[in-house]
This record gives structure tokens, C-alpha cells and sequence, in this order.
């Protein structure tokens, strides 16, 4: 045992002594030192970094402490503050420059390049740039949405064409601006409030401008409840602000089947470049109106709905880079969203108004301001104001005609622009 004992130290010391030899403390020190994250803040540009996670811990207490938007808001600040840690890899915006992604430049890569050189935001971004993941999202919202309130009131599609004006005038001003077109058509589509068309257009159109884009786009749905009711109340009177409804009819079974159907085959045979969007979202929703698939529908309501906003969220926000976002570019995309916005809003609130020089039924023009996507917190808005002029006013189940009709409009406004742009 002692012999065996002995014979094990030789070989351990004589392992030691190689390893010794072969192997400098002070060498090993200095180069974990160097590859440490907190060393190369000030090193260069590090302090963009610094900057960057501020702002996404920022953005983290807007969505955990003021609620926000947090189902979104909180993966895509917590994305923005994973990739901005010096040294950890986890997204490479070079990567995904257009450079790199045509295939007739000479810095091609694959997809297959990304998952063998990439990090794991690389890989995960691949949902996003493949527009996989907005469309997933759009089964989900489908499921959850009722569209008995825009058939029984199909004016209300109206209200929710009228509402992407902020989309168009938006895009023409930021083409004034100096973006070029596509970045232009991807700034403009802020104004539909709706986030996965959105980063679904931008990735298409102007990938490099997705961060901003996506940030934008989802913390102006949050402030709906601050940023429209000004708007609603400098275009209407009093007068038109107390305008009592009508109760809507009852929509059936059949009719609820029908439309979706209608809609997907109607939309992609006049704009084949929607049909992705609309598709899933009619598809989602044909799920909840059929009755027969009810595991199904419960299931992209939820399960896969959580899971791929997870993904979509947390990606989005690895492309909020230091190198990419802090640039006069960004800032002009933050002021450009809000103009978008509040067009969008103004043309739902004044296209009402004109509707009304025509019906002998009056509508409120509150809720043409529920024209934009943000379902269903745009349409609670209306009923607020409306409820403030007038306490006995109902006009939720009125105003979520034109918030859903809302978010066929945006789609469609996304198909048009890539159609022309893409």
C-alpha cells in the first residue's frame, strides 16, 4: 500500500513540475484580468455600455414598478442589458449586418454560421430575422380577440384605416428627414401600435433599426392612457363627446366562422406581402370561434404565446447595442414614434367626425382614437373619456370595433410598405 502510495506522489509532483513548467501565474493573472467585463469599461468606448445598462435598468423598473407594458417591456430591457455586458458574446451585431446576410457579398454567412460561431441571443435571433416569431404571436392575439364588435358595426373598418394615417404621414416626414425609405416605412409603422408588426416590417426592412424601433413601439402602447386623451379631447366638443350608442346587435356563431376565413383569403389575394400577419392572426382566431379545437386555442393563448414572447423579447432587446443605439439616429426615432402616434390617433378622432356629416345614427368620436392596435387598453380609453362626459355613456364594446379592425389596418399597412419598400 505504502509502495502504491509513493508511486502516486512521484507521478502527481512529476504532473505538478510540468504543469510548472509550462505555466506563468503571473501571465495566467494578467490575462483573466483583461478578459474580466468590468476591465473594459474603460477601455475605448465603454462607457457607451455603462450607459446602455442604466437605460435597460431603467426600462426594467417602468415595467416592474410602473407596469408598463411588462410581458414585453421586461425580456426586451433585460435583452438590452445582456448584451451590453463587456466580454459575455451572448449577440454580435456584426453578425446580422446586411453585408453579411447577401449572398452575393463576399462576407456571406448562413444561418449555419450563426449557430456555429454565434451566441445564444445569435441563435435565438434567428426567430426574429426569419419573422417566425411575430407571426406566432399573431396566432396568440387572434385566440384572444373577439371580432363580434367590427361585424356588427363594419364601419368601424373605417375607423381603423383612418387610424394608420399616422403610419403614412410619419413615413413621409422621416423620408424628408434624410432615413432612407425602407428606414422610413419601419419608423412610420410605430404609429400602428402594434409591436410584432412592428419588429415583423423593421426586420424586413431596416433590421439595424430594430431596437429603437421595438422600444419605441411598445412603450408608446404603454402610455395610451397618457398620450391620447389630450389628443381626443382638443378635436371633439363637449357636444360630441356625450353622444350615447346604440346597443350593438348579436353576432352568431356562423358569422364569427366566416370572417376570419373571409379575411385571410380577401387580404392575401389583394396583398400577398400581409398574408404572413393576417394569416396567423385569422388562423388564431378561427381557432377560438370554431369551438372544436379548444385545446388548441388555449394553448397559443398561453403556452405559446408566453414562450415565444420570452424569445421574441429578450432578442429584441440584444439588438439595443451600445454601437447601434446611442446615435442622434435613436433619438430621432423616440420623437418620430410619438408624432406617428398621435397623427394616428387624430385620424381615427376626425375621421369619425367626418362619418357623422353622413349618418343619420351619430358615433362618438372617442372611439375613433381606438383605431390604433394597442387592443384592448385604447378602446378602455375611449370609454373613459366617454364615461367622464357623460357617466351613463357605454362605449367599450363600441370602440373595440375599431381597436381590432385596428390591428388588421397596421398589418395591412406593413404589407403595402414592404411590398413597395422591400
Amino acid at each position: 500500500m505504502k509502495k502504491k502510495f509513493f508511486v502516486f506522489s512521484v507521478l502527481m509532483l512529476a504532473s505538478v513540475g510540468c504543469f510548472a513548467a509550462d505555466f506563468s501565474f503571473g501571465d495566467a493573472t494578467a490575462k483573466f484580468l483583461e478578459s474580466m467585463g468590468i476591465v473594459q469599461f474603460f477601455v475605448g468606448e465603454g462607457w457607451k455600455n455603462v450607459v446602455m445598462i442604466a437605460l435597460s435598468c431603467f426600462l426594467l423598473y417602468l415595467a416592474i414598478k410602473k407596469e408598463y407594458e411588462p410581458l414585453l417591456l421586461l425580456p426586451i430591457a433585460f435583452g438590452m442589458l445582456l448584451t451590453n455586458l463587456p466580454g459575455a458574446n451572448m449577440f454580435h451585431t456584426e453578425m446580422w449586418n446586411e453585408e453579411f446576410l447577401n449572398p452575393n457579398s463576399e462576407f456571406y454567412h448562413s444561418y449555419r454560421h450563426v449557430m456555429a460561431e454565434g451566441g445564444l441571443l445569435d441563435v435565438l435571433y434567428i426567430g426574429v430575422k426569419a419573422g417566425v416569431y411575430p407571426c406566432l404571436i399573431f396566432i396568440g392575439v387572434g385566440a384572444m380577440t373577439d371580432f363580434g364588435p367590427l361585424i356588427a358595426n363594419p364601419k368601424s373598418f373605417l375607423l381603423g384605416a383612418a387610424a394608420q394615417l399616422g403610419i403614412f404621414i410619419t413615413f413621409v416626414a422621416a423620408h424628408a428627414l434624410g432615413f432612407t425609405s425602407a428606414e422610413a416605412g419601419s419608423i412610420g409603422i410605430i404609429g400602428g401600435a402594434d409591436g410584432p408588426t412592428s419588429i415583423f416590417l423593421t426586420t424586413k426592412l431596416a433590421p439595424h433599426l430594430l431596437g429603437p424601433i421595438a422600444i419605441a413601439a411598445y412603450s408608446y402602447m404603454a402610455l395610451v392612457p397618457v398620450i391620447q386623451p389630450p389628443i381626443m379631447r382638443a378635436l371633439t366638443t363637449q357636444k360630441e363627446r356625450i353622444i350615447k350608442m346604440n346597443q350593438l346587435r348579436t353576432v352568431s356563431k356562423s358569422e364569427k366562422i366566416i370572417f376570419p376565413v373571409a379575411i385571410a383569403i380577401v387580404v392575401a389575394l389583394i396583398l400577398p406581402d400581409a398574408a404572413p400577419l393576417i394569416g396567423c392572426l385569422m388562423l388564431g382566431n378561427l381557432m377560438k370561434e370554431c369551438g372544436v379545437v379548444d385545446r388548441l386555442s388555449k394553448t397559443v393563448q398561453n403556452e405559446l404565446m408566453n414562450i415565444v414572447v420570452i424569445f421574441l423579447g429578450t432578442t429584441v432587446g440584444a439588438t439595443a447595442t451600445a454601437s447601434t443605439f446611442l446615435d442622434v439616429k435613436t433619438i430621432s426615432i423616440l420623437c418620430m414614434g410619438i408624432v406617428a402616434f398621435s397623427f394616428a390617433t387624430a385620424g381615427g378622432v376626425l375621421f369619425a367626425k367626418v362619418m357623422n356629416l353622413f349618418l343619420k345614427e351619430k358615433i362618438n368620436p372617442l372611439i375613433g382614437s381606438a383605431g390604433v392596435s394597442a387592443v384592448p387598453m385604447a378602446a378602455r380609453v375611449s370609454q373613459t373619456e366617454g364615461q367622464k362626459a357623460n357617466p351613463s355613456n357605454f362605449l367599450l364594446m363600441h370602440a373595440m370595433g375599431p381597436n381590432v379592425a385596428g390591428v388588421i389596418g397596421s398589418a395591412v399597412a406593413a404589407g403595402i410598405l414592404l411590398s413597395m419598400l422591400g
